[in-house]
């Protein structure tokens, strides 16, 4: 054998090795079953929610649990405003909500406002402080108290009544999305989201909506945990199971919208019409599903957690082709 065809021999080896170990690989990754990937778009952003109803805070890469997306000491949408009576408060009913901002350091959760001093609370609470049994939409799920000091703050913001904050602790039981919407798995649970771990939405559905509204909205208006990038208008919608990252994630639900979209992130006004009223021109359900999403238009979808594992901001995301 010559040495030119000694050379393409051994290329030729190394490549074919190459490729085997590829498929070992994605063999092992997914339990032996081959599967093949279809690249359908790419991260352009991750944002949590801390507090629900707050402020979102955009990071460049977060570990996805079962129960939402983390990043150091922020977890999504682990802290809750309550009434004194322990019923959830949300942006519904209290829309300057969205003007608090959200950040983490030296171990406590930092909360700012506009005219407000910024309130300081530990991430890791006093097993003194209360445990309250909050209530939300109609399911009991526990919350430590944050403290008389963040209740007055809270309180002082909203100006219209009581309210405290509390903290959901992974002692805790949370509460299970099957019970909240039947179409999810016993395995998908929550802490205080509405109902899902991970919603996503892509750039593509937010431009499509967009070209339809006189007053622009921005990503703030519908608060997804990823947006993605690179794919067509409400592709998501049929992304039946993907990967990101390390992680694999099972698509289960659209996303039913309410008021909360019509909140401007920027003022903390509920106009109380758009974009709601636009969507429900053209993303109302199929009749078949409207004891699912009653008379409420989809925007963004709900995804379950199949595997936990990091993601960041230029991820590549596959449909996974059984």
């Amino acid at each position: 054998m010559s040495g030119a065809s000694w050379a393409a021999y051994v290329g030729a080896s190394a490549a074919l090795a190459l490729a085997l170990a590829v498929s070992a690989a994605l063999a092992w990754r997914w339990g032996g079953r081959r599967r093949r990937l279809q690249r359908v778009g790419s991260v352009a952003a991750l944002f949590l929610y801390p507090v629900k109803s707050c402020g979102g805070a955009a990071v460049r890469r977060a570990e996805l649990t079962a129960l939402g997306l983390r990043s150091g000491d922020l977890r999504d949408r682990f802290w809750l405003v309550i009434k004194e009576d322990g019923h959830m408060v949300t942006g519904r009913q209290e829309p300057r909500l969205v003007l608090i901002s959200v950040s983490c350091g030296n171990g406590y959760l930092m909360l700012s406002a506009p005219e407000m001093k910024e309130l300081r609370v530990p991430i890791k609470l006093s097993r003194k402080n209360k445990v309250h049994n909050c209530r939300i939409f109609g399911f009991d799920v526990q919350g430590r108290d944050c403290g008389d000091e963040a209740a007055e703050w809270i309180t002082s913001f909203l100006t219209t009544q009581p309210y405290r904050l509390v903290h959901f602790e992974t002692s805790m039981m949370p509460r299970n999305s099957k019970d909240i919407m039947p179409v999810f798995r016993p395995t998908d649970k929550v802490a205080y989201p509405d109902c899902s771990p991970v919603m996503i939405i892509s750039e593509a559905s937010l431009e499509d909506l967009n070209t339809r509204l006189e007053k622009k909205v921005t990503i703030q208006n519908f608060r997804p945990n990823i947006l993605v990038t690179g794919c067509s208008a409400f592709e998501e919608d049929s992304w039946d199971e993907i990967c990101i990252g390390s992680v694999d994630m099972k698509g289960t639900m659209g996303c039913p919208r309410c008021l909360l979209t019509t909140i401007d992130p920027e003022t903390g006004i509920m106009d109380r019409k758009e974009p709601l009223e636009t969507l429900k021109s053209y993303r109302l359900c199929d009749p078949s599903e409207q004891y699912l999403y009653k008379s409420s238009p989809l925007f963004g979808w709900y995804f379950g957690v199949d595997k936990t594992g990091t993601i960041q901001v230029g991820d590549p995301v596959y449909k996974i082709i059984k």
